[in-house]
C-alpha cells in the first residue's frame, strides 16, 4: 500500500496534464490515522464526482461496541455519523478553484427519517465512510494543487471531527441511540397490544409547508382522545402516552383542512424511525403499512384482481389481468392485491386519491345499475373480510361518505388538528345497509406470478441504472414510474432498488420464483452480507420489501 507522500508525488507529476491523468491515482493510501481509498475517478470534470472511501480502524475511531451491538443501534450510529459528516463538510470544506464539479465534497443528505445506509458502515473491526469528491480541473486539465488542498487540508479536518469518538458530541450520539431504542420498543409492542399505530401526545404533525419535511414552528401539539389513550413504558424515556389505533378498520373523518391528511401522512412515514426535533419521533406505525391509491396509466402484469373486478364486458381474464394503461379502479385494485402479496398488515388510504367507483357504490346506484351489470366489487364490501380472514387492517381518510361507518371499528374525527373518538356517535348514525351486501365468500388470490429470466433487460453495456429523484428509476432507458409509491423518502432508496433489480437478474431470477420469493431471496442476502454487497460501491439507502416489489410490478418490460 502506498502512503500519503506517494500520493502527493503522483499528484505533482500529473499537474496540468489531461484530466484522464487523474485515473493513475486510483488505489489506497495510508494517511496514518486512516486509509484513503480512491475507488473510482471521474472521466471528466463535469461528470459524476469521483468515489472515495475513508477506512479507519476501530482502534482510532474508538466507537464503543455497546453503541452498535444490535441492528437498530448500528443503524442509529451510522445515521448520526453521516449527518455529522455532512454538517462538517459545510464547516470545513472550502470551495476550491476549478471548472465543473471541481472541489465538491459530498456525502448522503439524510431526510428526517433514519435509514440503513452505506454512507457510513461500522463494525467491530473498522469504520468506512463513502463520499464523493469532484477532482479539480482548469478546463479539462488537472489542478493538482487544488486536489491537494482537499485531500491534505479539508478532508482530514472533516474526518477528525466526524468519526473519531473522542472528538464528537458523545451525549448527542447516545441520545440518538436511546431515541431509536425507545422507538423500536414501541414498534415491537404494537403487535402485542393488537395495535397498528401509535401517536404520542405532544407530537407535532403539521409541516412547515407542502414541500418541507420540517415540523411547523408553533404547530398544534397532538393530544389523544381519552378513549384511545394508552401508555408505553419505554426503556429510556419512561412513560410515553398517546393515541393507539387498534387493529381492524379505522376511519379518520372531519372537515376540510382540519388535519385528516396530515395525520395519515404522519402514519405513512411512521414505518420509519425519525430524528429528534422532527415532531413525529413517536408516531409509530406497523412497519409493513402500505399507502395505496389510484394510479391511472400504470402497467399491470397478470395480477389476480378478481377479488374486486369480474365479468368484464370484453371477457378479459381478471384472474391474470394485464394492461399497459390501467384505469383508476383497476390500478387501485392491483395496488391492493400487490400489497397483500408483499405481506402488508395495514393499508392506508385517502379517499381524495382513490377511484370513487373502486371505493364505494351506494344503494341508489345499485338500484339503477344492478350488481350483475357492474363488474366492480367496491372496497367497502371487501375491507371487513380482509381483516377477518387475512388479519389486514385498514385506515381510511373519509370526507364524503358515511356508508363506511357500517364497517368501521374505530372512528377518529380531526377537529382543528385535535383528534376526537367519535366511534359511538358514528355507529349510532350507521344504517347497516353495507353489512347486508358483504358476502361470505372466502378470499383467495393467486400470487404465483413467476419472473422469467431475462426480465431485467441488458443493454450493450449491461444493466445501466439511473435514479430520477424519489419519483422514478431508469433501467437501460426504461423508466419505472414510482411517484405513486409514496413512502419512499430518499433518492438513495431508489438507487438501491435499481441495484436490487440488477442483482436479482444476475443472481436470483431463474424462472421458478415468484415476485415475493425473488424479493425475499434478495433481502436474505442483504441481511447476511450487507446492503453494500449488491452494488460494491456508492451510497445506497435501504428500501422496504413493499417498495422493492412495487418497482418490479411497475417495470413495463417485466416478463411473468
Amino acid at each position: 500500500m502506498k502512503n500519503l507522500n506517494d500520493l502527493k508525488k503522483e499528484l505533482y507529476s500529473i499537474d496540468g496534464r489531461g484530466y484522464n491523468s487523474y485515473k493513475s491515482l486510483a488505489g489506497q493510501y495510508d494517511f496514518n490515522k486512516y486509509i484513503l481509498s480512491i475507488d473510482h475517478v471521474q472521466g471528466d470534470p463535469f461528470a459524476a464526482p469521483s468515489r472515495v472511501r475513508i477506512i479507519m480502524d476501530q482502534s482510532v475511531a474508538n466507537i464503543p461496541k455497546e453503541l452498535f451491538d444490535k441492528e437498530h443501534k448500528r443503524i442509529a450510529v451510522q445515521d448520526f455519523l453521516t449527518r455529522l459528516f455532512y454538517k462538517n463538510i459545510d464547516a470545513y470544506g472550502k470551495r476550491v478553484f476549478g471548472s465543473g464539479k471541481s472541489g465538491l465534497i459530498s456525502i448522503s443528505k439524510c431526510p428526517q427519517e433514519i435509514l440503513d445506509r452505506t454512507s457510513v458502515i461500522i463494525s467491530e473491526k473498522e469504520l468506512q465512510v463513502r463520499i464523493e469528491v469532484g477532482f479539480p480541473a482548469k478546463g479539462r486539465s488537472v489542478l493538482a494543487r487544488e486536489l491537494e488542498k482537499i485531500l491534505y487540508d479539508f478532508l482530514p479536518q472533516i474526518i477528525e471531527n466526524s468519526i473519531i469518538y473522542n472528538n464528537i458530541d458523545k451525549d448527542k450520539l447516545m441520545d440518538r441511540v436511546r431515541l431509536v431504542e425507545d422507538q423500536i420498543y414501541i414498534r415491537h409492542e404494537l403487535e402485542k397490544r393488537d395495535l397498528v399505530a401509535f401517536v404520542a401526545n405532544g407530537s407535532i404533525l403539521p409541516r412547515e409547508s407542502g414541500i418541507s419535511t420540517k415540523a411547523l414552528k408553533d404547530g398544534i401539539k397532538f393530544g389523544s382522545p381519552k378513549g384511545l389513550e394508552m401508555t408505553f413504558n419505554t426503556p429510556n424515556r419512561g412513560e410515553i402516552k398517546g393515541m393507539g389505533i387498534p387493529k381492524g378498520i379505522s376511519l379518520i373523518v372531519g372537515g376540510g383542512y382540519h388535519g385528516k391528511s396530515t395525520l395519515l401522512r404522519s402514519l405513512e412515514l411512521g414505518v420509519y424511525n425519525h430524528i429528534e426535533g422532527d415532531g413525529r419521533e413517536f408516531v409509530i406505525t406497523d412497519e409493513t403499512a402500505l399507502k395505496v391509491r389510484a394510479e391511472d396509466g400504470r402497467v399491470i402484469h397478470k395480477d389476480d384482481i378478481s377479488l374486486f373486478i369480474n365479468n368484464l364486458p370484453n371477457k378479459k381474464d381478471t384472474k391474470a389481468f394485464s394492461t399497459e394503461n390501467a384505469s383508476g379502479s383497476t390500478s387501485q385494485a392491483a395496488n391492493i392485491i400487490e400489497g397483500i402479496e408483499s405481506g402488508t398488515k395495514l393499508f392506508l388510504i385517502d379517499e381524495d386519491t382513490s377511484a370513487t367507483n373502486f371505493m364505494i357504490r351506494d344503494d341508489v346506484m345499485q338500484k339503477l345499475v344492478s350488481k350483475e351489470k357492474e363488474p366492480i366489487t367496491p372496497f367497502i364490501e371487501v375491507v371487513k373480510p380482509l381483516y377477518e380472514q387475512q388479519d389486514i387492517s385498514t385506515i381510511i381518510v373519509v370526507g364524503s361518505s358515511g356508508d363506511f361507518f357500517d364497517v368501521a371499528d374505530t372512528v377518529i374525527q380531526m377537529d382543528s388538528y385535535e383528534p376526537k373518538d367519535v366511534t359511538e356517535k358514528a355507529k349510532a348514525l350507521s344504517t347497516g345497509k353495507i353489512l347486508n351486501r358483504i358476502t361470505d365468500r372466502e378470499i383467495r388470490i393467486n400470487f404465483n406470478r413467476v419472473i422469467k429470466k431475462g426480465s431485467i433487460e441488458k443493454g450493450p453495456k449491461g444493466i445501466k441504472i439511473k435514479t430520477l429523484g424519489v419519483d422514478a428509476l431508469d433501467i437501460n432507458r426504461e423508466k419505472i414510474e414510482l411517484r405513486a409509491v409514496e413512502q419512499i423518502v430518499d433518492s438513495e432508496q431508489i438507487t438501491a432498488i435499481g441495484y436490487i433489480m440488477k442483482y436479482a437478474e444476475e443472481n436470483i431470477i431463474n424462472g421458478t420464483l415468484n415476485i415475493e420469493e425473488v424479493t425475499d431471496e434478495i433481502l436474505m442476502s442483504i441481511k447476511k452480507k450487507g446492503l453494500i454487497d449488491i452494488s460494491g460501491n456508492g451510497n445506497l439507502a435501504m428500501p422496504r420489501k413493499q417498495e422493492i416489489m412495487a418497482a418490479f410490478n411497475r417495470y413495463r418490460k417485466l416478463r411473468v
